[in-house]
């Protein structure tokens, strides 16, 4: 089984406002980056739509070391979406789950790979995450300079 690293992140303009989500997939000494954009959104949704195209990219299954500067997106997978799921998608206070078409998405996608995920400090010394952030805060501007 392959093993591969994924570093992701989210932005926005406004929350809600233009977004743009941007990942990193790193295996075997090779680098491929990617990022999109969305008209309104929320930083949170972006955070996870990179998660999604990043795994929705692996051809096979996969060992994947997700990095994140996001704790909703690694607590949630980690720690809340076996309850949420459990309780029909529902929050312990008994609301609908924010974001539960993505968080559907991902869990389906979190079953095909062997995943861990490891949380890291935004806009710090981390060389591929603050890429990450220059690729989806670019992503989030052009889809805002296109709506002027």
């Amino acid at each position: 089984m392959k093993s591969i690293q994924i570093i992701t992140d989210g932005s926005c303009i406004g929350n809600p406002g233009p977004g743009g989500w941007a990942c990193i997939l790193r295996y075997n000494g090779h680098k491929k980056e990617m990022s999109g954009s969305e008209g309104h959104t929320t930083n949170n949704r972006m955070e996870l739509t990179a998660a999604i195209q990043a795994l929705a990219a692996l051809k096979q299954p996969c060992k994947v070391e997700i990095v994140t500067d996001s704790e909703y997106l690694k607590n949630g997978v980690s720690k809340w979406m076996a309850g949420w799921k459990r309780n029909g998608w529902m929050t312990k206070e008994k609301k609908p789950v924010l974001n539960r078409d993505l968080w559907e998405q991902l869990d389906t996608l979190t079953q095909t790979h062997e995943t861990v995920w490891q949380w890291t400090k935004g806009h710090a010394d981390h060389e591929d995450n603050n890429r990450c952030d220059e690729l989806a805060q670019a992503a989030a501007r052009s889809v805002r300079d296109k709506a002027r």
